[in-house]
C-alpha cells in the first residue's frame, strides 16, 4: 500500500517571558503593533497561560509564559520555562510546526522532537510534542510538533494586523541534522533559512505597516 508524503509546515513562533505582559510589551516595541488584549488563555496542566498574535491565516506568535495565578504543575513546563531566570529578558525561543500526521512525523524525524502528549486551552484542543524535561530541542532551532484536533486553526480567531513573517532565520552548529530532520518530516518552506553556525540563534523576519522588523 502506497503511503503518502509527509507533509508539515511551520505553525507559530514562541516567545518566552518572565512574564506574560512583559512579553507582550517587547513584541510591541519590536514589531510597532499592540499585542494587547489578545490574551489567550491558560494552559492548566503545565501552569502557563499565552497571548497570541496573527501572523496570516494558519500562521501566528505566541508570547507563553507561566502563570503566576496557576499551581505548580508537578512536571517539567514546556519551551523551557522553568530554566527562565527572574526577570529574563523576553525572546524569540522557538517555533513550532504543523503536521497532519503528528505520529507518522515524529518517528520520521530523525532527531526526536519529544513525546506526544494531548493538550487542551478552551475548547481547543491539540496534540503537541513535548520534551520530558521541558527543554527546547537543539535549543530551540529544532520545532516542535504540532496537531490541530478541533477546527478552525486559532490564527483565524485572531484580528488581522497587517504582519506576515518574511523569514525565519536558524543559526545551529548541528544545522546539516536539523536540515535532515526537517526534510525526513516534509517541511520545505522557503522562509526557513538554516545555516551552520558556532552558536545557536533564532530571529525572524516580520513584515509590518511599518516596514520589516525582526524578532531575535
Amino acid at each position: 500500500m502506497h503511503q503518502a508524503p509527509l507533509h508539515t509546515e511551520p505553525d507559530h513562533l514562541v516567545v518566552t517571558a518572565a512574564s506574560l505582559q512583559a512579553g507582550m510589551d517587547w513584541v510591541e516595541e519590536k514589531l510597532g503593533v499592540s499585542m494587547a488584549p489578545r490574551i489567550g488563555g491558560e494552559h492548566v496542566r503545565l501552569g502557563t497561560h499565552n497571548a497570541l498574535m496573527s501572523l496570516g491565516p494558519g500562521f501566528y506568535l505566541e508570547v507563553i509564559a507561566i502563570d503566576p495565578a496557576a499551581p505548580a504543575p508537578g512536571r517539567a513546563r514546556w519551551f523551557g520555562l522553568d530554566r527562565l531566570a527572574p526577570g529574563a529578558p523576553p525572546r524569540l525561543a522557538h517555533w513550532v510546526a504543523r503536521s497532519g500526521d503528528i505520529h507518522a512525523a515524529a518517528q520520521a524525524a530523525t532527531i526526536k522532537p519529544g513525546v506526544i502528549e494531548e493538550m487542551s486551552r478552551g475548547a481547543l484542543h491539540w496534540l503537541i510534542t513535548i520534551a520530558a524535561d521541558g527543554a527546547l530541542q537543539c535549543e530551540g532551532a529544532l520545532p516542535s510538533l504540532i496537531q490541530w484536533q478541533t477546527e478552525p486553526h486559532p490564527a483565524s480567531a485572531l484580528p488581522e494586523l497587517g504582519c506576515r513573517l518574511e523569514r525565519l532565520e536558524l543559526d545551529h552548529p548541528r544545522a546539516p541534522e536539523i536540515a535532515e530532520t526537517l526534510q525526513a518530516i516534509g517541511l520545505r518552506d522557503r522562509r526557513i533559512a538554516l545555516r551552520t553556525a558556532p552558536a545557536p540563534r533564532l530571529a525572524a523576519a516580520i513584515v509590518t505597516p511599518h516596514g520589516l522588523r525582526r524578532l531575535d
